[in-house]
């Protein structure tokens, strides 16, 4: 393991600090991008840029008294935070069938991409895969109606959730989101808190990243992306409502509840079930 890796590592021994408040190794406040941390700024801010990033839990001051940027500020005030953390992105991909199968001599990947830039871009991003690669049957009795394969606003709360709570602090690991044709499979790096498991997930709150899902609760969702369903003024739900919002809206809209798993304590694995295509006459 690189001396990179080794740092990462190391936790915190002389009070508790959360690994996305630990100072990412190398990195300056200049790698910080003014346009993208100073959109948490409000009327009512006095602060120097230093001093607010230092309370955002975007900054803290090093063993010789610098401020340099933590893993938060780089993930939500870099523009290409995969620079400084390399496993800080969305690997995405959309399969022909309903298995990874290359010994088809058709293509068996449909779509590929490793989705970067801030978490809130990435959700965006990962999003906008999803809806790109799914496929939208149509009935029509009185109008036409489309029917999706996925609820685009459980979708949104699920990558939220995976970027937002995912851990970190594992070397090499990312979130990855893969498509088939009968179902769509979300992994998020890091193993459940010891007190939870995968059944209490929709009635129980613990945040591995509170500078993350903090900074998140203050970033705007865009309102001018049509097919974005969601309620949310900002991207972060603070009251714990997502897990059971996923779990509705996919099951109302597909007849199958997702699945959580957790592999091998690794990782927690979302399986959101595509709605069956309904063949309508259309007139």
């Amino acid at each position: 393991m690189d001396y990179l890796a080794r740092l990462f590592q190391q936790r915190s021994q002389s009070r508790m600090i959360r690994f996305d408040e630990e100072i990412v190794p190398g990195a300056e406040l200049n790698d910080l991008d003014e346009s993208l941390y100073r959109r948490f700024r409000t009327d009512r801010t006095v602060d120097d840029d230093a001093s607010f990033l230092h309370k955002l839990g975007m900054a803290r001051k090093d063993t010789e008294g610098l401020i340099r940027p933590t893993v938060a500020g780089v993930l939500l005030g870099c523009a290409a935070p995969e620079r400084l953390l390399s496993n800080a992105y969305v690997q995405a991909v959309a399969y022909r069938g309903d298995t990874i199968d290359a010994s088809d001599a058709d293509p068996y990947q449909l779509d590929a991409s490793d989705i970067t830039g801030p978490l809130d871009r990435q959700v965006i991003d990962a999003c906008r895969f999803v809806y790109r690669n799914m496929r939208t049957s149509a009935t029509k009795s009185v109008g036409r109606s489309d029917l999706p394969q996925y609820d685009m606003g459980a979708v949104f709360e699920a990558i939220v959730n995976a970027v937002a709570h995912r851990d970190y602090s594992m070397y090499g690991s990312k979130v990855r989101l893969r498509m088939f044709s009968d179902r769509l499979e979300l992994y998020s790096p890091g193993a459940l808190p010891n007190t939870m498991d995968v059944s209490s997930l929709p009635y129980r709150q613990a945040s591995r990243n509170e500078a993350i899902t903090s900074l998140l609760a203050k970033c705007e969702v865009p309102h001018d992306v049509e097919w974005l369903q969601t309620a949310r003024s900002t991207m972060m739900d603070r009251r714990g409502e997502g897990v059971s919002l996923i779990l509705q809206r996919s099951e109302r809209l597909s007849g199958r509840r997702p699945e959580y798993v957790s592999v091998d304590d690794a990782e927690l694995r979302l399986t959101i079930f595509a709605a069956a295509a309904r063949s309508v006459a259309l007139e």
